[in-house]
């Protein structure tokens, strides 16, 4: 593995399924002379389904009801 020019790397995707590295996680980096360490932040974890909703929160352009929208997914 090898670190760009502007200091990225790639972290294989089943190293991050195991540490729990979801997009948008914040992570800290820490060295102790000899190892680079790298963490989730502690701190409140959010799940990927709270920051989904989070992120599609407020995007919608139409106003329709609960109803109506049950109505329309059952048309067919």
């Amino acid at each position: 593995m090898r670190i760009t020019s502007k200091g990225q790397v790639t972290i294989p995707a089943d190293i991050r399924a195991k540490a729990g590295l979801l997009p948008d996680t914040e992570v800290e980096f820490s060295f102790d002379g000899q190892v680079v360490t790298l963490r989730p932040t502690p701190g409140r974890k959010e799940s990927r389904g709270a920051r989904l909703v989070r992120q599609m929160r407020g995007r919608g352009d139409v106003a329709l009801s609960t109803d109506a929208i049950m109505a329309l997914t059952r048309k067919g």
